[in-house]
């Protein structure tokens, strides 16, 4: 008796968690929802019947790769929210290959959702913050620039990336790693690729 549904609701139940109890609760995006659900089930399905012919594991790897590429050259999409992709495309090939119910598989997809709700947990670094910003002043001295960055966010800057200076037009452009003190608050917590208003001083 072949146990691939058992293999099905496993992909299932899995991803199901990763896109409703962990995904959107933190970041909000339906978009992704469908993204998620719909490349996970079709990798679970192409999957299911190469292993049942003779292409073997390999092409399937291969499709791995290919859908990866076609996915993350079509849209930008935070770092993150890569590590949700192919978490989705992992889940659908490791329950789609085996032809029989091991533990193996069930046990690498329950590893795969428990890290991403574990790395991408909130309270993880919650006072770590990357902002990307634009100001109106061109600094040429970064100790200038980090002590104006510090007093503007409230923080301790940790890295700092200069884009580009205009000094024509007066502009910096900058990226910042910074660490907030102190607690912080639910919506501080949101991640950072959600929240990166621009702000100008």
């Amino acid at each position: 008796m072949s146990t691939q549904p058992v293999l099905v609701a496993t992909d299932l139940v899995a991803i199901s968690v990763l896109a409703f109890a962990v995904y959107f609760p933190r970041h909000h995006r339906r978009d992704l929802i469908t993204a998620f659900l719909g490349i996970n089930v079709g990798v679970l399905a192409v999957a299911m019947t190469l292993a049942s012919s003779s292409v073997g594991i390999g092409l399937g790897m291969g499709l791995f790769g290919v859908l990866s590429i076609i996915r993350l050259r079509s849209y930008e999409i935070a770092q993150h929210e890569i590590a949700y992709y192919f978490s989705a495309l992992a889940i659908g090939l490791l329950n789609g290959i085996p032809e029989e119910t091991s533990v193996l598989p069930v046990s690498l997809t329950a590893l795969i959702v428990g890290t991403l709700y574990v790395a991408d947990h909130p309270r993880l670094f919650a006072r770590h913050r990357t902002r990307g910003l634009r100001l109106d002043s061109a600094y040429t001295d970064e100790d200038a620039l980090r002590a104006h960055l510090e007093e503007l966010l409230g923080g301790r800057v940790v890295n700092l990336s200069v884009k580009s200076i205009d000094l024509v037009n007066d502009i910096t452009q900058v990226e910042v790693r910074y660490v907030v003190p102190g607690r912080t608050t639910a919506a501080e917590q949101i991640p950072d690729p959600v929240r990166r208003p621009e702000v100008r001083a």
